[in-house]
């Protein structure tokens, strides 16, 4: 097979071969399993070595279609429950391509004035559906990994000031160990990126109210009162993985402010409750701590990869970021760099796809997206209710439904097989999406509503399926 450039003459068939398999693809999608029977033996189709020679383009694509279209899950489907997973708008989706085709890096203005541009009102345009303060720095990342990373390296960096330590500098070699508190909630891709950027896992001192749930304010404001002014990192979450719940964070940011400390906020789909009035006061006070990042492909319903770091300080983030060559804009430059601002220096335009989301359907559109799946989340703990095998676990303040099955005369034990045996044959079974998860020492199911496409009919047909499978893993027991 020759050189690329003498097969370019392939591409306008490639991207037509694309388009017309999308539109079918995009086109059964109401309908479709969450996944396809044979997914995994699909999946493992793909394998060999390196060929020699190459297909062609229109061979390979082809066969990614036939094998690909097997084997991926349905993610961007209503019936997508699994690990709060949002879908696609039309906007984001067609913006998604324009970005592929344009393949700009959105390190730096000079490399792309389009990137830069789109990426700076996008975040000036999030903080206002967000409502935080328009002199917020902010960055748009992969997602709420390196959202939370971006925002603790500039936590780290206040922290190095602090005791006046230039941390980018000098490292942590010697440097007195950060003290972090957090509540029970606390998400592990924040405790990865404490990882990643050298403060410890094991930095972590938890301070739940009843042993796993909302940060004890109690036990916070001793503990800080312990570190006699010395600087700490406090984290809060805003939408807890399981329930939906969330830290008291207003109060947080007041003991923030008393003691000096540094208030992180991981949002990661629940700073979206910011945008309705109905639900807004679950998220009151974030707009006074010190970071809080959320992730584009939940709520906001654009392409992976995509989330934000938003900074109360902005010109902390270039003090960890900044990087310098020869051959780079100058960190001085007046322009938008935002390769400076992250931990990328290759980066995609990920402003394109949330600029168009955003410019498509505004403000009211994405409250009026919230405001029906917080209806869709009370439907689904009604029918839980009703349902005698059902049984709810907690309350459901945003979009997180966390239940179990519980049949009659089972007991605990038992009850905690059935779950675990139940989230395994909801994956397998594929008509819906949802998997288990332990919950206040019970095993639980934990659906999350936030892909624009779902209805009553798919959150319905999810209770149906729990039924159904459950009844008959529980004649098993």
């Amino acid at each position: 097979m020759p050189d690329p450039l003498e097969l370019q003459r392939e591409t306008d068939a490639a991207l037509t071969l694309i388009v017309d398999e999308a539109v079918r693809y995009l086109a059964a999608l109401d309908e479709s399993p969450a996944r396809l029977p044979g997914a995994a033996a699909a999946a493992a189709r793909f394998d060999g070595s390196l060929p020699d020679e190459g297909s062609g383009a229109l061979e390979a694509l082809r066969e990614l279609i036939e094998l690909g279209g097997q084997a991926a899950v349905r993610s961007s489907g209503p019936r997508m429950f699994h690990f709060v997973t949002g879908g696609v708008t039309p906007a984001a989706l067609g913006a998604d391509w324009l970005t592929s085709a344009l393949d700009q890096n959105a390190f730096s203005w000079v490399g792309t004035p389009l990137g830069s541009r789109l990426e700076a009102v996008t975040v000036g345009w999030l903080k206002e559906l967000f409502h935080l303060p328009a002199a917020w720095g902010g960055i748009l990342t992969t997602g709420a990994t390196m959202a939370n990373f971006t925002a603790l390296a500039a936590a780290r960096h206040w922290y190095g000031e602090r005791l006046g330590i230039d941390i980018e500098e000098r490292g942590l070699t010697g440097v007195p160990p950060v003290s972090v508190f957090s509540g029970g909630y606390v998400h592990a891709s924040v405790v990865k990126a404490l990882a990643m950027l050298g403060i410890g896992r094991g930095s972590v001192r938890r301070l739940p109210v009843d042993g796993v749930g909302r940060l004890d304010l109690d036990a916070l404001d001793a503990s800080l009162r312990d570190l006699d002014g010395a600087p700490a990192i406090v984290l809060g979450t805003a939408g807890e993985v399981n329930t939906g719940d969330f830290d008291p964070i207003d109060a947080m940011a007041d003991l923030a402010e008393r003691y000096g400390v540094w208030l992180h906020v991981d949002g990661a789909f629940g700073l979206f409750a910011r945008v309705s009035p109905r639900v807004e006061r679950l998220a009151a006070g974030i707009e006074r701590a010190d970071s809080v990042i959320a992730d584009g492909h939940k709520w906001l319903n654009v392409p992976y990869d995509s989330g934000f770091a938003f900074v109360r300080d902005p010109m902390l983030l270039p003090k960890a970021f900044t990087a310098s060559a020869e051959y780079l804009p100058s960190p001085q430059d007046p322009q938008p760099n935002f390769g400076y601002l992250g931990p990328e220096m290759s980066r995609r335009a990920r402003g394109l796809t949330a600029w168009a989301s955003l410019r498509a359907y505004g403000r009211n559109g994405y409250r009026a997206m919230i405001e029906r799946h917080l209806d869709l989340a009370q439907r689904l703990a009604r029918r839980i209710d009703e349902e005698p095998a059902l049984e709810l676990l907690a309350e459901v303040p945003l979009i997180v439904v966390c239940f179990r099955f519980r049949p009659p005369r089972l007991d605990e034990a038992a009850l905690d097989e059935l779950n675990r045996r139940l989230g395994e044959a909801i994956v397998a079974d594929g008509r819906v999406y949802a998997g288990a998860t332990t919950y206040d020492g019970r095993v639980a199911l934990r659906p999350a509503i936030v892909n624009w496409r779902t209805t009553e009919r798919d959150v319905d047909a999810l209770a149906d399926v729990v039924i159904e499978l459950g009844t008959e893993i529980a004649r098993d027991l």
